[in-house]
């Protein structure tokens, strides 16, 4: 394998694992597009950027898996992703909300 550059690499503690059952990373900062990391020992590319408290895959995971934080389940996948793959609304469904995020709550609110 070539060696890759420092500038190559996600800055050293960019993602973060809250617990061993975790199938997700968060992110501590924000990492660019075509970024390595490393996941259990494998280096990834991401394949977009990620922002701050966002999440990317751990592994694998199928349309209907169970996606787990702090070790408990927050959603459900609604598409399949790689490891390194942003999951956000556009793959993952809650299965505790209707919806994510600020709008939903003022959508919940108008109703």
């Amino acid at each position: 394998m070539d060696r890759l550059a420092s500038s190559d690499y996600a800055p050293p503690g960019g993602f973060l694992l809250l617990d061993e059952k975790d199938n997700i990373l968060i992110c501590v900062g924000s990492v660019p597009s075509g970024a390595l990391v490393e996941i259990d020992g494998a280096l990834v590319t991401l394949p977009v950027a990620i922002s701050l408290g966002h999440k990317i895959a751990r592994f694998s995971l199928a349309a209907g898996d169970k996606v787990f934080r702090y070790g408990l389940p927050i959603g459900t996948m609604t598409a399949s992703a790689r490891p390194g793959d942003h999951i956000h609304q556009h793959n993952l469904a809650s299965d505790y909300l209707p919806a994510h995020g600020r709008d939903a709550a003022q959508q919940g609110a108008d109703q």
